[in-house]
């Protein structure tokens, strides 16, 4: 069995396994046991959540929202899809691993290496990852604690190798073409309870450091402040009018000197956030597309919610159904920048019931 190790650990997050433990936990008690419009946690059939990727220090209460909400009392899969941040990579990256290490227990998480090789021989844009690229990732590392550890919420009674095994799945920069092909080899296994998706993303990344300083000078004050919830974040059902109209109402421009300001940064942060999380919410991954086009938000996990925004439209073209649209529960900030030379990361966490 060959083990990728918690590279990050010790770092990034606790290498400690009870001092971790006790973070996760006391994360998961921040979280209240209800959300109103979504009901109790976790939500049933809540197999899909997107959940952030930065150290924990900054991301680690955010993720929590999305872990509590995740429902895994039927999976016997979990798939695990994450952007690269180092690799070149325009295609799809699978593991040559068989498991991976986190510091909750001396024995590491087991992967399906079947279906693994299942995929990697279904289309030419899959590749292989190697242990180096895999174990500088840190996309899918940051999650692995939070699937440790409600995985053993889960199945108390289970030993850590017969828990569910994961599918990790890196998306490098994909064509929308390369999102809908997976999407649509990947939607057979949406269409199936026992499996489960898990989309690390962060979202805007703002700043000169970023390379990103995208100004909407008339954007609203935001009311009420950060961190929000279910109540005033977008929900489905999103028509796409609505979406192309949140759109519209965050045109700006890169911002250059304090001189340029009329509102503050925060504030048009939040607005092309929320419009961003609106477009998602509409279920159409093309819409999705168009605000990044449009504002050019820094969501690093952009290709991997392309993936999976085009494996649910496959389904529900499939089942005619309209299912599978993501409610986002929670909206933090590394953050309030207020100078142009100052810098953020937003996060967020997002579920959807199939």
């Amino acid at each position: 069995m060959s083990v990728r190790r918690a590279a990050h650990a010790g770092s990034w997050y606790e290498d400690d396994g009870t001092t971790l433990t006790a973070e996760l936990d006391g994360w998961f008690a921040a979280v209240p046991d209800e959300i109103g419009g979504l009901g109790s946690l976790p939500v049933p059939g809540a197999r899909i959540i997107i959940g952030p990727h930065a150290g924990y220090a900054y991301s680690g209460p955010c993720a929590a929202w999305a872990y509590k909400s995740l429902d895994l009392s039927n999976a016997k899969r979990i798939f695990l899809l994450g952007p690269s941040h180092h690799h070149a990579l325009a295609t799809i990256a699978l593991p040559e691993l068989t498991s991976y290490a986190t510091p909750l227990s001396k024995d590491p998480l087991p992967l399906d290496t079947e279906t693994i090789k299942k995929l990697s021989s279904s289309s030419s844009r899959f590749e292989t990852m190697s242990r180096r690229t895999d174990e500088r990732e840190h996309s899918m590392e940051l999650h692995l604690p939070y699937i440790h550890r409600k995985l053993q919420l889960t199945f108390p009674d289970r030993s850590t190798s017969e828990y569910p095994p994961l599918v990790p799945i890196m998306v490098g920069n994909t064509s929308a073409d390369t999102e809908r092909t997976v999407g649509a080899l990947l939607a057979p296994y949406l269409a199936d309870q026992s499996n489960a998706f898990i989309i690390s993303s962060d979202f805007c990344h703002w700043g000169q450091r970023f390379g990103y300083t995208y100004y909407v000078p008339d954007a609203p004050q935001q009311k009420p402040p950060l961190p929000l919830t279910f109540d005033h974040l977008p929900q489905p059902p999103t028509t796409i009018p609505q979406a192309e109209e949140a759109t519209v109402a965050v045109s700006g421009q890169s911002l250059r000197r304090n001189s340029e300001l009329q509102t503050e940064i925060y504030d048009s942060i939040s607005a092309v956030d929320i419009a961003t999380m609106k477009a998602i919410t509409t279920g159409n991954a093309k819409q999705f597309l168009s605000i990044l086009r449009k504002t050019g938000n820094t969501v690093c996990g952009r290709h991997p919610i392309g993936v999976i925004m085009a494996a649910l439209e496959e389904f529900a073209a499939a089942t005619g159904g309209d299912v599978g649209k993501f409610h986002f529960i929670r909206y933090e900030r590394s953050s309030d920048p207020d100078d142009v030379s100052d810098s953020s990361v937003s996060y967020v966490s997002a579920v959807a019931v199939v």
